[in-house]
């Protein structure tokens, strides 16, 4: 199924709508308010996240954006009262009347709660941004706090407040703010959907099977084409222990053609070890099996065929906006692929000096067992108690020469 063709609409100068991007093609509204980037606050870094009224789009949601300038202030009422309006009438717009608002200008806060009880149709609020004490929200509310100190709960759960420590100001969740923090708007984008979707109902989506889909036109059918046709219009993959994989589409089209999806054995399969379905993300823990009988580029990059059998555990987290893949974060344990090819030594020598010994004899060296396992570190994944647990903790040094081994203890 092609990528969705909608593009926003400009309603007013300071009115935009945006149908979903996502394949199901309608879902609840949304409302977006915000405040222009200033000159001097843009960020130079390029990023594949989107701006919020593309990312609100591909996460299944109507959502109509408004911004807004100091002087916008006193008209608020007036302009959330049309954008419902605007809501109500669209074609694309399911739970009609029940919307969500996300205020990313935090100097909007102070007559936020006046204005939204005029508005019964607003269910829930979320803010980048603390409200004035003397206005406490009526609502259900969510707060991001550009401030140190742990998630709180107040008003017998109607209040939730974040906090991000390490963040420069409410404006960390903007692309294209300076202040833009790319792990801490993860963070926080995921709780805006957890809190966000039980309010308006929805969009939901079956997050395992559009991860299985993928995987399916990966392994099975081997179609670039179907592959990237799951995903969003610019997402990513990471394969983080040989840092292969492509960010952005054209690159991501052109990493499966040339180094994944014709490279991989015809004998791969994946067992599926534990699996966790969040609100957003689904997260696997994985034995990828296979022969070894070409380069597998993305996996063992320039390693000639051996044509041994791997059992590799793995961990996949895989980010799902809407129901389209974002992106995927792959890891493994590399060393038990070498292990297993016969690559790797069982000892290695120290490379530095032991100060405190033991001093190697003349034409010695001091060598140390690698830590590494084989084929039990993906037996002990499916099975916590087919390989005896430290044994490991027991391994030694030892001298070497041409001549003479000795173990040190």
């Amino acid at each position: 199924m092609p990528l969705p063709d909608a593009k926003p609409v400009k309603l007013t100068p300071n009115l935009t709508i945006h149908a979903p991007l996502s394949r199901q093609g309608h879902g609840p509204g949304i409302l977006i308010i915000r405040s222009a980037v200033d000159p001097d606050q843009i960020n130079p870094a390029a990023t594949l996240d989107p701006e919020p009224l593309q990312k609100w789009a591909e996460e299944g949601y109507v959502t109509v954006e408004i911004e807004v300038s100091d002087d916008d202030h006193p008209a608020l009422l007036d302009t959330l009262t049309h954008a419902i309006n605007t809501l109500n009438t669209h074609e694309k717009c399911t739970n009609k009347s029940s919307y969500g608002l996300i205020v990313y200008s935090p100097s909007l806060l102070p007559n936020l709660t006046q204005t939204t009880n005029a508005l019964p149709a607003i269910k829930a609020i979320i803010s980048y941004g603390a409200l004035l004490n003397q206005h406490p929200p009526t609502k259900p509310h969510l707060y991001h706090l550009a401030e140190p100190g742990p998630k709180s709960t107040s008003n017998n759960g109607l209040i939730h407040r974040y906090r991000y420590p390490h963040v420069k100001s409410p404006s960390f969740i903007l692309p294209s703010h300076t202040h833009y923090s790319p792990s801490a708007a993860t963070l926080a984008h995921t709780r805006c959907l957890e809190f966000l979707k039980p309010l308006i109902n929805g969009p939901w989506f079956d997050l395992e099977a559009i991860w299985e889909e993928h995987t399916k036109f990966e392994f099975e059918i081997r179609s670039v084409e179907a592959t990237m046709e799951t995903m969003v219009q610019e997402p990513y993959v990471n394969h983080i222990p040989t840092l292969t994989g492509g960010i952005g589409r054209e690159k991501l089209a052109e990493f499966y053609a040339k180094h994944f999806i014709f490279c991989n054995p015809g004998d791969m399969e994946m067992e599926v070890v534990s699996r966790t379905v969040g609100i957003d993300r689904v997260v696997d823990e994985f034995v990828l099996g296979f022969t070894h009988d070409r380069v597998v580029d993305w996996l063992i990059p320039g390693i000639p065929p051996t044509g041994k059998r791997l059992r590799i555990p793995f961990m996949a987290v895989v980010n799902i906006r809407g129901d389209r893949l974002y992106h995927e974060h792959i890891t493994w344990d590399q060393l038990t692929v070498l292990v297993q090819l016969g690559l790797v030594p069982e000892y290695l020598p120290i490379p530095y000096p032991l100060p405190q010994g033991p001093v190697p004899r003349a034409g010695g060296r001091i060598e140390y067992r690698v830590p590494g396992g084989g084929v039990e570190t993906a037996e002990k994944m499916v099975d916590e108690s087919c390989v005896p647990s430290n044994e490991m903790l027991g391994f030694a040094v030892r001298e070497c020469t041409d001549l003479v081994l000795d173990w040190v203890s």
